[in-house]
C-alpha cells in the first residue's frame, strides 16, 4: 500500500527546537487498514504467502506440522531501495510445547523471497497453517524517540485503539526484554531489523507472541538469510 502521510491520520507533526542539532527521529508505524484478499501483494497479515515456484511449506523441527504463516512485508516498505518479501511462519500445532519464539529453535521460519515470489503458496491439509483474518495495512511516519512512545501518541492523537497499530517497520526494535538480534546463519554477522509485529487488532484473529508480546523479524542484506523470534 502506499505511504498514508501524518496529516491524514490526524497526526500533528511535533515541534522542532530552534537550533536543534539533530532531526526527531521518525518511527514508521503500520496501522490496520480493513480486510485484505487472501493472496494480496504486498505488506500485510494473515492470508497465503505469495512464494516463488519452487517453494516448500515450512514445519517445525519439533512436532514436524506444518507452521502457520503470519506475515510477508514488503522489503521495500521498511528499507527504500530494497525488494522482494519477508515472510514469516511461526509454529502453532497443539499441543504447544515447540520452541516457536526462539529465533533458532526451529519452531519458526522466515524467509527472503524475490521478485519470482508472485503465486500463492499450496496450503497443507493438516495442521494450523493460516490466521483467521487477512489484514490490509497503511503506513503513519511519526516522530517520536522509540516505537512504543509513537504508537500511544498516534492512538491518544487520532482517537482510535491501540490495537490498530500492527507494528513498525525498520528503524530500531523495541525490544520487551532483552536485546535478542539474531545473527546470520551464513556469515555470522548480526541481522538487520526489518518488522516489529504486534499480535493483531482483533484477539480473536490475532497471531499468538504469548498474549500481548511482539514479534520481530530479521534480515542479512548480504547473504539473504532471515530470522524471526518472539519476546513477552
Amino acid at each position: 500500500m502506499s505511504l498514508v502521510s501524518p496529516a491524514e491520520n490526524g497526526i500533528r507533526p511535533t515541534a522542532r527546537s530552534k537550533g536543534a542539532a539533530y532531526p526527531a527521529r521518525v518511527v514508521k508505524l503500520m496501522i490496520y487498514a480493513g480486510a485484505a484478499a487472501a493472496d494480496a501483494s504486498g505488506t500485510r497479515t494473515g492470508g497465503v504467502p505469495l512464494t516463488p515456484p519452487e517453494f516448500e511449506w515450512p514445519r517445525c523441527r519439533e512436532c514436524e506440522g506444518p507452521m502457520q504463516f503470519l506475515a510477508q512485508i514488503c522489503l521495500a516498505d521498511a528499507d527504500p531501495g530494497s525488494a522482494g518479501l519477508l515472510s514469516v511462519f511461526m509454529c502453532q500445532n497443539e499441543p504447544g510445547l515447540c520452541e516457536e519464539w526462539h529465533a533458532a529453535a526451529g519452531g519458526n521460519s522466515a524467509f527472503v523471497f524475490g521478485s519470482d515470489a508472485t503465486r500463492a503458496a499450496p496450503v497443507p491439509d493438516d495442521g494450523v497453517t493460516l490466521l483467521d483474518e487477512t489484514s490490509a495495512i497503511g503506513f503513519v511516519q511519526i516522530e517520536g524517540d522509540d516505537y512504543l512512545g509513537a504508537r500511544g501518541r498516534w492512538a491518544r492523537e487520532t482517537g482510535r485503539s491501540g490495537p490498530e497499530v500492527l507494528g513498525q517497520l525498520g528503524g530500531r526494535p523495541a525490544w520487551l526484554q532483552n536485546d535478542e538480534t539474531p545473527d546470520c546463519g551464513v556469515c555470522d554477522q548480526p541481522m538487520s531489523f526489518v518488522v516489529q509485529l504486534e499480535e493483531g487488532h482483533d484477539y480473536r484473529t490475532s497471531a499468538n507472541f504469548g498474549g500481548g508480546g511482539c514479534g520481530y523479524g530479521f534480515r542479512c542484506r548480504s547473504c539473504g538469510d532471515a530470522a524471526f523470534l518472539w519476546q513477552r
